[in-house]
């Protein structure tokens, strides 16, 4: 046995490496991992051209129990059987690093990866929200963020004060591929299909062990940070 998780790609060095890649990075709790954040993912490599996606399990918050969350052993295992795809690459480089905020951990990524750019992807539920994350307005200086489409919070995501705030970084949806060379603070909004799973929906309909092929009828499953991340 390898020990390397399915696509046959061994886990991402937490202490870093020199590659130069165009990375996007989607962090949650995967509570459970399902196909909308597999959707995400393959819009995100096509429309951004993207080398790989990473996705960022967050560890459980011990001070802030959580019903319902599985073990972080159990999202990971479910989040790599979700995953199916080799520029997919499941991680929890967040307990590796010791970080808690997106902040924090974006900063460590710049250190340990150089030579990587990087691009924050989210839902627009989380560009409403953005402004009560912890120093959210470095997180824009400090990587590229890419916004997808999510019904129905596109309209108060884009007249909110985080869009209002970095306005002029904004660029327009066609040239998404230019965004992860363009240095920060710039950001896309891409409309994209809308696809039903929702993490929520799972967990409520779930009477049995996860299943990595669940999904319910709902919107995208946002995708910011796990419960109690960047909520001061």
């Amino acid at each position: 046995m390898s020990g390397r998780p399915p696509g046959g790609r061994p886990p991402i060095n937490s202490w870093g490496c020199r590659l130069r890649l165009s990375v996007g990075l989607l962090g949650g709790s995967f509570n459970p991992a399902h196909e909308g954040h597999r959707h995400i993912s393959l819009q995100a490599l096509r429309s951004l051209g993207l080398d790989e996606v990473w996705w960022l399990v967050a560890p459980q918050n011990p001070l802030k129990p959580v019903d319902g969350m599985a073990p972080l052993a159990e999202r990971l295992a479910g989040a790599r059987r979700m995953a199916r795809h080799r520029a997919i690459r499941v991680s929890d480089l967040e307990q590796a690093l010791g970080t808690r905020y997106t902040v924090d951990t974006l900063a460590a990524l710049r250190r340990r990866f150089p030579r990587c750019r990087f691009v924050w992807l989210m839902g627009a539920d989380n560009l409403a929200q953005i402004s009560r994350w912890g120093r959210w307005t470095t997180i824009f200086r400090t990587c590229a963020v890419a916004v997808f489409d999510r019904s129905p919070y596109s309209y108060p995501s884009l007249a909110g004060k985080a869009a209002q705030r970095f306005a002029r970084a904004r660029l327009p949806a066609g040239r998404g591929s230019l965004l992860a060379t363009r240095t920060p603070p710039a950001w896309a909004f891409l409309h994209m299909r809308r696809h039903p799973a929702s993490a929520t929906a799972i967990r409520r309909g779930r009477s049995g062990p996860m299943r990595p092929d669940a999904t319910a009828s709902d919107t995208l499953a946002g995708t910011g940070p796990a419960p109690g991340h960047d909520k001061e």
